[in-house]
């Protein structure tokens, strides 16, 4: 079976000096290899079609049989990486909290270790008889997201 960390480290080297960079790999027991990059601008087909011939010509279908399919990160897929949050700065998000709390914010900073999300919240506010819509800058720890998608507003 080809090693994850093989080919995450194939992957990384393929892709260094480049905009773009390494989300996820899985392989599942029948050696079927799902790549998943993104990039700080966009991903295009052609980056996705490079990047799996250069990883057929690292690997040998003599010795282990493999079926290989690189992606680019969707939008309804969750942030996995730092560097994902970081590209949707000012983008809204549906962030999960562990604790099952559903958020709708806009992504307001982002570092290694937390996020930082403004959004309106309906609040009891001292001397009025009914809740006002009050603006919020929450900042919460990465440890605390349970998960965080691009948020698409059809309306």
């Amino acid at each position: 079976m080809i090693e994850k960390d093989t080919l995450a480290n194939i992957v990384n080297g393929k892709l260094e000096g480049s905009s773009l960079f390494l989300v996820d790999i899985h392989i599942s027991p029948s050696n079927e290899i799902e790549v998943t990059i993104d990039s700080d601008g966009s991903v295009d087909i052609d980056d996705c079609a490079d990047l799996s011939r250069a990883i057929e010509e690292e690997l040998d279908r003599e010795t282990e049989d493999f079926e290989l399919t690189v992606t680019s990160a969707g939008i309804g897929q969750p942030l996995k990486l730092p560097r994902q949050y970081k590209k949707l700065i000012g983008s809204p998000v549906e962030v999960v909290l562990k604790n099952g709390t559903k958020i709708i914010a806009k992504l307001h900073d982002a570092d290694n270790d937390t996020i930082t999300l403004a959004y309106r919240e309906m609040q009891v506010v001292e001397g009025k008889k009914r809740k006002q819509a009050v603006d919020v800058v929450q900042t919460y720890q990465l440890s605390e997201v349970k998960s965080t998608t691009e948020y698409l507003d059809f309306k």
